[in-house]
């Protein structure tokens, strides 16, 4: 991390900060062995622009984790670069294409990571929605009103991919839960195929889900994807940690590759502690631009799968 000589009010923000970290427990990942994976809404990244503190905020939460999906990063990228360049050299950035209209909403989804813990594997892409043939084109009959955005990467000998949504909010519930199923579609339809790059799939993002007893989550989960037993017992990711928005999903084809923990980090604590980050003051919902209204969701993968693979060549 390359805070530099930062201002005493900042640098008494960051320890504040480092003790609600401390209390999520995140433990270090090693090299070559486990991997600090997780997803963050950071509310309107490049719309509204950060003031100094509050980058140097980001930086120290993001910097707790590998590899981080980064959801409502928006057209202009330049927060983005206040934050790696204080994440430091090693960290890079790949992101999808802004989409102009309202349902886009000029949001970008992103994956940043520290090469020194995880490497690209070169995939990144948009999902396209099922087209059928109309005349002489191919048309979608439903569209994603953000395009899930996946990338392929390498931790250990553990080679996978990782895709990230950003699902449509609104008061059309059904609208909402025929988004989550057709995403749901695409990556068992992606899991199945022959060539595809990598059959170990994380799925996260935010899902605009309130609850697993919702019929939300049983769209998104209708072929089998489930949630990490380290994250069953974890709490919501909105600042008032009872709303299941934010997921990280996965099929278990091999459990043993998720540690037992994961949670949400909570930077937010309550509105009483906004003034130990911003001494000046600051409403809550001006804390939500400046950090966010959402909490990271976080889990440890194990990336060290020689045993798997000796097993896989024993059965052939």
């Amino acid at each position: 991390m390359h805070h530099g000589k930062v201002s005493p009010e900042i640098a008494q923000g960051l320890l504040a900060l480092k003790q609600r970290i401390a209390a999520a427990k995140i433990p270090s990942s090693k090299l070559d062995e486990t991997l600090n994976l997780a997803t963050w809404n950071i509310r309107e990244l490049g719309k509204t622009r950060r003031t100094q503190p509050a980058v140097h905020y980001l930086a120290e939460i993001l910097g707790q984790f590998d590899l981080i999906g980064i959801v409502e990063l928006r057209d202009d990228l330049t927060d983005l670069g206040r934050v790696l360049k204080i994440l430091g050299p090693y960290w890079r950035a790949v992101y999808s294409d802004m989409i102009p209209d309202a349902g886009g909403n000029r949001e970008r989804l992103a994956f940043i990571y520290d090469k020194r813990a995880v490497v690209f594997n070169g995939l990144a892409a948009e999902a396209n929605a099922p087209r059928k043939k109309k005349g002489f084109e191919y048309l979608p009959e439903q569209s994603f009103w953000r395009a899930p955005y996946l990338a392929s990467f390498r931790a250990g000998n553990f080679d996978f991919t990782v895709l990230s949504a950003h699902i449509r909010w609104g008061d059309n519930t059904e609208a909402r839960r025929a988004e989550l199923e057709m995403l749901a579609d695409w990556i068992e339809a992606k899991r199945r195929e022959k060539h595809n790059e990598d059959k170990d799939l994380m799925v996260m993002g935010d899902f605009n889900i309130l609850s697993r007893t919702s019929v939300l989550f049983k769209a998104i989960t209708k072929h089998g994807l489930e949630i990490p037993k380290a994250l069953l017992g974890a709490h919501g990711t909105n600042l008032a940690k009872d709303k299941r928005y934010d997921q990280i999903l996965h099929y278990p084809i091999y459990p043993e590759e998720f540690a037992n923990v994961g949670g949400a980090l909570d930077f937010f604590v309550s509105e009483a502690h906004i003034a130990e980050l911003f001494p000046e003051g600051m409403t809550k919902e001006k804390f939500t631009y400046q950090l966010s209204d959402h909490l990271p969701l976080w889990m440890q993968i194990r990336t060290d799968m020689d045993e798997h693979e000796l097993e896989q060549l024993i059965r052939g």
